[in-house]
């Protein structure tokens, strides 16, 4: 059988190659594509339906990126033993490639479109996230669906000072900067990633880095879509129009709407009200025997609301609810709010508000962690949850959804980075976030309300956390533009950025972007990065009026936790035989022990809610690994006799000989009467046999000598 192959190879600064390949699989599919990096190849599809359900106003794009775990010779870790539903770490690299896609399909195409990627392929040192959206904007270049791209993303990190684009696995570690980056040959998309307390001057220059190579790649998919013949795209039914009946929505709304929001308030149920109030007096201008789309009407009132909004910003300079362009919504800070948990703070801006709990397990709390890529576990969890009444909504509770795990993710990243680490930290933490009242940066109060918490906990974070979501509205034709702090949901959805940006006082430590305008300058950039910036001092200083550090201790009923490392050679005896040791320590204490190998080293993690118990068995461990020195003098209890001596337990396990001669000065015919069993003695090391480790003790040498001696 001949395939009709056509391929193109994409070469990064490194000289590293990207190839991608498309006529060989999935030929049914609308578009199909392999991309192959190293050993690591992503097999995207993409599928549209070619009429289009009536009614529908909107995109229906789904994004679906799943692993196979046989592209790493690996077999499910899951009872069934297959894949099964997608994991929090897929479902965000279907976020993040959505994201930079959604804004390229033209606004009135409203056919279900969906998107497969598949990872085919593993290569350890070649990530599979940074080449997702690449293979599946090729997939839709392919194709004749009406796709306005092309885009592709790409990691770019900072690594020993360099910034690295795509950098190999094992150079991560490294990275003090981490972004991923999406962009058509224009402009920035989308961007997500994590940051070590940077600045904003870094941020720029990752962009700026980033673009370049990405620019170089959708030249290369031009190339693939003229080569495949894919220029042309098919026709399809766009939205209805009427123009008559979008004139007289105008003619009788737009004033009306624009007095009204420019009477700011900052409830937006009385705002949304007062739009009801003046839509329903235009269905009541309406004649009984006229007939009227009234889905067209509520798209043109939509429409209008949205240009008379962006005109009050961009010439007034007037927002919805009052607020300057950088002012801060009212926020009010609790922390300590349940007594129960083992930290809690209650954070609330405007009218958004987090509950937030912190809560501090033992190393048996650990999340498993198994992806086709990567097994092992994680001591750090973060769990969003946005209930229905938060927005005043009847939505039935089904568990959390893509956008639950993105903003629970993007928090997680905002506060990894000032968690204490090794073993400075022996706890498995798990921050749970309950947004009660939602009207836009829900993720943001999850941010500065786990940072309370954190702090309330007594976890003795590196310093607090903030975090604020900026907004922008321009105007193309007159280059006017707005940078607004701290957006409204409101806010979200008439401009045309969402920039959420996490910090300390020193630098930012998490940002995520996501753009819906052409042509944004790195100049407005820097200004909202700068805006940002300040933004976020503002909310960490008043922040500071409810706890402005890590409380000193732990609360009371928190378990506490210590690690002790040891030599790797005193494992087994902490542990000893059959774990009878380790679990003789658990009993006696009331303690939980648990003993890990790693780093050519031994790690004892010791948990208890009671310190007796934790000092109690701190003391048999101690005792265990230390190493007896010769010279030293010990409370020994003698554990047997024989005719020879005594054996004298001296330290915790280490049993020595005090022979019969060592027990006094004068001469001892046998052990009768001499010592008994149980009896406490002191004894001093004399000597360590050196090719037996026998420890020989003396009780005689600690006692006055007599004279004739």
């Amino acid at each position: 059988m001949q395939f009709n192959v056509v391929s193109k190879t994409i070469t990064l600064p490194d000289n590293r190659t990207i190839t991608i390949e498309t006529g060989k699989l999935a030929r049914q599919a609308d578009g199909a594509v392999v991309v192959r990096m190293g050993d690591t190849m992503l097999l995207a599809t993409v599928v549209a339906k070619t009429d289009i359900k009536p009614g529908v106003d909107f995109l229906p794009l789904s994004v679906d990126y799943q692993e196979k775990f046989a592209s790493a010779g690996r077999i499910p870790g899951s009872f069934m033993r297959r894949e099964g539903r997608l994991s929090d770490h897929e479902v965000l690299i279907c976020r993040i490639v959505d994201r930079a896609l959604r804004p390229l399909f033209p606004d009135d195409y409203h056919a279900d479109t969906q998107i497969n990627i598949m990872l085919a392929s593993a290569d350890p040192e070649v990530l599979p996230d940074a080449l997702a959206c690449l293979a599946a904007s090729a997939a839709l270049i392919v194709s004749d669906i009406p796709y306005q791209g092309p885009a592709s993303e790409v990691r770019v990190a900072k690594i020993d000072g360099q910034y690295i684009v795509n950098p190999k696995t094992s150079d991560l570690a490294r990275a003090t900067l981490e972004l991923i980056v999406g962009a058509t040959e224009k402009d920035i998309t989308m961007v997500e990633g994590e940051l070590e307390e940077a600045q904003e001057d870094e941020i720029i220059e990752a962009l700026k880095v980033a673009h370049e190579v990405i620019k170089a790649q959708c030249r290369v998919l031009k190339e693939l879509e003229a080569a495949v013949g894919k220029t042309e795209k098919r026709e399809y039914e766009g939205d209805v129009e009427d123009e008559e009946l979008k004139a007289r929505v105008r003619a009788f709304c737009y004033d009306k709407l624009t007095t009204s929001i420019a009477q700011t308030s900052n409830d937006k149920q009385v705002r949304k009200e007062r739009a009801k109030a003046i839509r329903e007096e235009f269905m009541a201008s309406i004649g009984e025997d006229e007939e009227v789309d009234e889905s067209l009407i509520k798209r043109y009132f939509h429409d209008l609301e949205y240009e008379a909004t962006r005109r009050l910003v961009l010439d007034e300079r007037i927002r919805i609810d009052g607020r300057k362009l950088d002012e801060i919504r009212p926020i009010a800070c609790e922390v300590d709010f349940l007594p129960g948990a083992h930290g809690s703070a209650l954070f609330t801006r405007g009218e958004t508000q987090s509950l937030t709990t912190v809560t501090l397990g033992t190393k048996l709390d650990e999340q498993i962690v198994d992806t086709a890529m990567y097994y092992g576990y994680s001591k750090f969890m973060l769990h969003y949850n946005f209930p229905g009444y938060s927005t005043g909504e009847v939505k039935p509770n089904r568990g959390p959804g893509r956008r639950e795990v993105g903003h629970g993710n993007l928090a997680l990243r905002a506060l990894k980075k000032v968690l204490p680490q090794g073993e400075d930290n022996p706890y498995t933490i798990r921050i749970v976030s309950d947004i009660l009242e939602s009207n836009g940066s829900s993720s943001m109060a999850t941010v500065c309300a786990g940072s309370l918490a954190l702090m309330d906990s007594g976890l003795q974070i590196k310093a607090p956390v903030s975090g604020v979501a900026m907004g922008l509205i321009t105007d193309p034709e007159t280059g006017k533009y707005a940078v607004l702090s701290d957006i409204l949901g409101d806010e979200d959805h008439l401009g045309d950025m969402d920039f959420k940006v996490t910090g300390t006082a020193k630098g930012i430590t998490a940002c995520q972007m996501d753009i819906k305008v052409d042509g944004l300058s790195y100049e407005v950039l820097t200004e909202a990065l700068m805006q940002a910036k300040q933004g976020r001092l503002h909310i960490l200083n008043e922040m500071s009026k409810a706890l402005s550090g890590p409380r000193e201790d732990l609360k009371p009923h928190t378990p506490r936790a210590t690690v002790i490392k040891i030599e790797r050679e005193m494992i087994g005896a902490v542990i000893g035989p059959g774990g009878k040791v380790v679990q003789d320590i658990q009993k006696e204490s009331g303690a939980t022990v648990n003993i890990e190998e790693k780093d050519n080293a031994g790690f004892v993690s010791v948990f208890s809610a009671n310190k007796e118990a934790m000092d109690k068995a701190l003391a048999r461990i101690k005792a265990i690994v230390m190493v007896p020195e010769v010279g030293e003098v010990y409370t020994g209890k003698v554990k047997t006799i024989m005719p020879f001596g005594a054996f004298v337990e001296f330290v915790p396990g280490k049993d020595g000989l005090l022979h019969i001669s060592e027990i006094k000065w004068e001469r001892l015919e046998n052990m009768d009467g001499v010592l008994q069993v149980g009896e406490e003695v002191q004894v001093k090391l004399v000597d360590v046999d050196k090719k037996t480790g026998k420890y020989r003790l003396s009780r005689k040498v600690l006692l006055p000598k007599p004279e004739n001696k």
